[in-house]
């Protein structure tokens, strides 16, 4: 009987030991849920913090502010203090217009290519739309 009443209060020691250590107030974490969507957001800004810092370090790049007196590590630093807005919003011009495209080239490359194939056909005689052609027949 005696050894029964030695176990028992063995083990209900630690027990309201624990019970009491584990009900004071302990300070919490401010932990809430993660979306994917800001999961997704937060590696596309990640991404193009990227983009920018690849086209920053181009050497055309680097020629060209030399060349406009504008210092490329200055810049550099610059971009770097950049908000998520800005970054967001010069990546997408960045992507929008790489260096040498823009919209002029391929509307004049249509309309080159509509006037040699009408050209084409006004000299096989299958339309009549220059008068400075001759029909090959």
């Amino acid at each position: 009987m005696r050894f029964f009443h030695r176990i028992r209060v063995a083990l209900a020691l630690p027990l309201i030991l624990s019970l009491i250590l584990t009900s004071f107030p302990m300070a919490g974490f401010a932990a809430s849920h993660i979306s994917t969507d800001q999961l997704i957001e937060d590696s596309m800004l990640a991404t193009e913090r990227a983009r920018i810092h690849e086209f920053m370090s181009r050497e055309d790049v680097r020629a060209e502010m030399t060349a406009l007196g504008v210092d490329p590590d200055e810049a550099l630093a610059r971009i770097n203090s950049f908000s998520d807005s800005e970054i967001q919003l010069i990546a997408g011009q960045i992507h929008a217009q790489p260096a040498g495209e823009g919209a002029i080239g391929p509307i004049i490359g249509a309309l080159v290519g509509v006037f040699i194939i009408l050209l084409i056909t006004d000299l096989l005689c299958l339309t009549t739309v220059f008068n400075f052609t001759k029909c090959a027949r």
